[in-house]
């Protein structure tokens, strides 16, 4: 009986031949994450601890993007938590203003995660790199102040799911829609405390940003992790990226999967998760008599530059409805200036829109955007729970990057092909 991809890197962490799902273990951490919400409490349980330095200075990241540029005092406080441990800790990887941006596509993007590694943030979408082919999950402020102190963290080995994805995407059809039509289909808890590990010719023909996008959203279907086992495209990525010490891996022909779910997705139509859960999910054309006030670009999910050219490739000499604020957020500084060189930003600014700096933002009702009562609005975030953009009243629309910018033009849920 073989062992699944999450298997095998669980178990080398551990220092274990090999480990089941079920097992209670203890793994060393190649890497451990923390935000300006979350890290401020993992530093004062570090401190309490009585520990002096941080396990290694190399491994601990922290970076203030949720409430950054500080929203207020309060958020201003809270980044300076961060600022001064860095200092005093000497951490290589702290990211503030002007080098920082949205930490799940920062890390990538800097080569500080990639296949094989075990990481750990005290953020729930750290599941992201699992795009890349790690065990990549999220933890609790606590358990990131542990692993501070000890470069370890424990685990419940979780078991498998396997995804199937057959066939071709059509024009308008990513990453995001493929995980949206997943959660739609198995609910917000249908791969609780489980890997998702996401295969097949639909996945190994998706590029890697759409791959990091898919993997974003394992926790909204309650996953452990997302993982996708690494090819030549998660090779060329990581050469370009730099990770180092990276190792491959792969799950063997016999391991066990207590479910597989298979896809075809060659007919499936750009998809779009209604108020207020993830998984209420229907075909874009089913929502064109929605209104909408607001369009936001970004976050950790798709505010990479392959999702701001399909924006501005739809926005292009357009002009988005009057009604309508349009809100387009790079995820990370060299997202943003890769977007003024190659014009993206005049596309965006002329179509009536807003191009900012690179923030969380409205995504978590943090800043930059963030709705009003009664107001709707259409975002390639990764929630849509109530109150998660502003007001508990407001209504947020999940959806990728085409249909949020058809949208802003419309000033309603459009397809792309309607503009």
């Amino acid at each position: 009986m073989g062992y699944t991809i999450t298997e095998k890197i669980l178990a080398e962490h551990s220092s274990r031949r090999y480990v089941r799902a079920g097992e209670f273990i203890e793994a060393n951490v190649d890497l451990a994450l923390g935000n300006d919400i979350t890290a401020p409490l993992a530093i004062k349980e570090f401190e309490r601890s009585g520990k002096k330095k941080v396990f290694d200075r190399n491994k601990v990241v922290l970076i203030p993007d949720h409430f950054a540029p500080n929203k207020d005092l309060k958020s201003a406080n809270q980044c300076k938590v961060l600022q001064n441990f860095a200092q005093k800790q000497r951490l290589k990887n702290y990211f503030e203003i002007g080098q920082m941006g949205v930490e799940h596509a920062l890390l990538p993007e800097k080569g500080l995660v990639g296949p094989g590694k075990l990481v750990i943030g005290a953020d729930s979408h750290t599941c992201t790199y699992g795009a890349l082919g790690a065990f990549s999950t999220g933890v609790g402020s606590t358990d990131l102040a542990a692993a501070m102190v000890t470069g370890k963290c424990w685990f419940r080995v979780p078991q498998s799911i396997k995804f199937i994805y057959h066939g071709k995407r059509g024009r308008w059809v990513g990453g995001k829609d493929l995980i949206l039509h997943t959660i739609g289909d198995i609910g917000v808890d249908g791969a609780l405390y489980k890997a998702m590990e996401l295969t097949g010719a639909a996945i190994r023909n998706l590029p890697m940003d759409d791959r990091l996008s898919m993997c974003n959203m394992a926790i909204e279907a309650g996953g452990k992790s997302g993982i996708i086992e690494p090819d030549a495209i998660t090779r060329a990525y990581v050469r370009k990226n730099g990770a180092s010490k990276i190792k491959y891996y792969k799950s063997d022909k016999d391991a066990v999967y207590p479910e597989i779910r298979e896809y075809d997705i060659s007919k499936l139509q750009p998809q779009v998760a209604c108020p207020h859960l993830p998984s209420n999910v229907k075909d874009v054309g089913k929502l064109s008599k929605v209104r909408i006030d607001q369009s936001v670009i970004g976050s950790c999910t798709n505010g990479r530059i392959s999702d701001l050219r399909i924006a501005a490739g739809v926005l292009r000499k357009k002009k988005i409805k009057s009604s309508v604020r349009l809100i387009v957020i790079p995820a990370t500084q060299k997202i943003y200036l890769q977007a003024v060189e190659e014009g993206l930003d005049e596309i965006f600014i002329k179509a009536g829109g807003v191009f900012e700096t690179p923030s969380c933002g409205p995504c978590l009702g943090g800043h930059m955007g963030i709705l009003a009562e009664g107001e709707v609005a259409i975002a390639t975030t990764n929630r849509n729970f109530v109150g998660r953009m502003g007001h508990p009243k407001s209504f947020v629309y999940l959806s990728n990057p085409a249909v949020a910018a058809a949208s802003a033009i419309k000033g309603r849920i459009a397809h792309p092909d309607e503009v």
